[in-house]
């Protein structure tokens, strides 16, 4: 059985909660295999909503599942993300330098742009075939579009040989060049050279820092050797016209190819095993719930939901959730009130999860017009919307530490 297959039957036994407690469980046996302390921080990448990104509150929240985690001083990270915020990316490897001594990365799926920046902090970094990093060069916001910061700037420097050759420019290249200012330009080469000096410095101090002798010919290798071997993959990685696509999915064979050495983690079968779990874990866990991102390590687990503005926040259309009667909390919780607002035309509905297979407020609770929670989690408004109730199911699962009996 492939293991989408296996983990879908996971879901329907044990719900999300259970992908939960199964990621964790996963972490712990990656811990053992490597004698590590592992993190797992992965983005909902296919959802493709605002919040996907790296952004500062991330940090925030690394920070926070990491604390008083590094007895261990050595830390292995799974990062899937497509990028964002640089000066992020380095606070995060700023903060794992100062708290351990090695730090290794483990790529299974994308770890794009500001991801490929962290990666290439590490000591080590392990990839599946499966695995893929990308172009450096700076994502920007112009106007109201986020454009490449490479590509940006090789426009303006065509526009301008070709003003200098022709003496003009077509009037539509002539109105967009026009709008440009001199701050916006010097922000956007900023940003470029932002990226290539941290791997250029990034390098050498980490992933080279036990590169000795050369591999051919076993002559020692000088700071000097280290530091034009990291310009070079930095000036590859930023190379857009290499590349074509922000987006491009650069892959083993092609980083070995620009000088940078990958661990294949499809070599060692017990950690691939490991590592295609924890991927495919969090991609069912995406797929059934509202959550946008995993921070995750064997003892502690933070899950972002789409639609809040904070790490505690409640997620946009999740229901008001109300401990059964006579019950101060989730966690002694019998059976719990749910009232679910339909997003299209807002109609309430008045549902209850219970804990256990019968308990005596089922009966009251049907007279006051709540409906027991769907087995498919799925109800039918009146209106003809249809809505899906695994993000609310893993929500309630979550708060009360256990799952649902339905």
């Amino acid at each position: 059985m492939s293991l989408v297959n296996e983990y879908i039957d996971f879901l329907k036994q044990n719900g999300p909660l259970g992908l939960e407690n199964e990621l964790q469980r996963l972490i712990g046996e990656y811990n053992k295999a490597r004698d590590t302390h592992l993190l797992v921080y992965v983005a909902a990448i296919d959802k493709q909503i605002p919040g996907i990104e790296l952004l500062q509150d991330d940090y925030f929240l690394i920070r926070d599942i990491l604390a008083g985690t590094n007895e261990n001083k050595k830390l292995d990270v799974y990062i899937e993300t497509p990028g964002g915020q640089g000066e992020t990316a380095e606070e995060i490897v700023r903060y794992f330098r100062d708290n351990y001594d090695t730090v290794s990365f483990v790529i299974a799926g994308e770890a794009k742009s500001a991801g490929t920046i962290i990666a290439l902090s590490g000591d080590e970094i392990l990839m599946t075939e499966t695995g893929s990093l990308g172009p450096i060069d700076a994502q920007v916001p112009i106007g109201r579009s986020v454009v490449s910061a490479h590509a940006y700037v090789r426009w303006v420097d065509e526009k301008r040989l070709e003003a200098e050759k022709n003496n003009y420019l077509n009037a539509f290249d002539a109105t967009m060049v026009a709008q440009i200012t001199p701050g916006e330009l010097e922000r956007v080469v900023n940003a470029l050279k932002f990226a290539e000096d941290r791997v250029i410095e990034w390098l050498p101090k980490y992933k080279f820092k036990n590169w000795n002798v050369t591999e051919t010919r076993k002559e020692p290798v000088t700071e000097e050797q280290k530091t034009i071997r990291a310009e070079e993959i930095a000036k590859a990685l930023t190379d857009h016209s290499k590349w074509q696509s922000h987006g491009r999915s650069i892959k083993i064979k092609d980083l070995a190819d620009i000088g940078l050495k990958i661990t294949r983690i499809d070599d060692n079968q017990e950690l691939a095993d490991i590592v295609y779990r924890i991927q495919t874990v969090c991609k069912i866990y995406f797929g059934s719930t509202n959550s946008i991102k995993i921070f995750a390590t064997e003892q502690n687990k933070i899950f972002k939901n789409a639609g809040v503005t904070g790490p505690m926040a409640a997620p946009i259309n999740m229901p008001v959730i109300i401990p059964g009667p006579s019950v101060p909390n989730m966690q002694n919780a019998e059976v719990v009130e749910l009232v679910v607002n339909c997003p299209q035309c807002n109609e309430q509905h008045k549902l209850y999860a219970k804990f256990v297979q019968e308990s005596p407020h089922e009966a009251e609770l049907k007279k006051q017009g709540f409906m027991p929670f769907p087995k498919d989690a799925k109800i039918v408004c009146s209106c003809g919307y249809e809505i899906d109730l695994l993000g609310i199911k893993s929500q309630v699962e979550a708060q009360a530490g256990k799952p649902m009996v339905i």
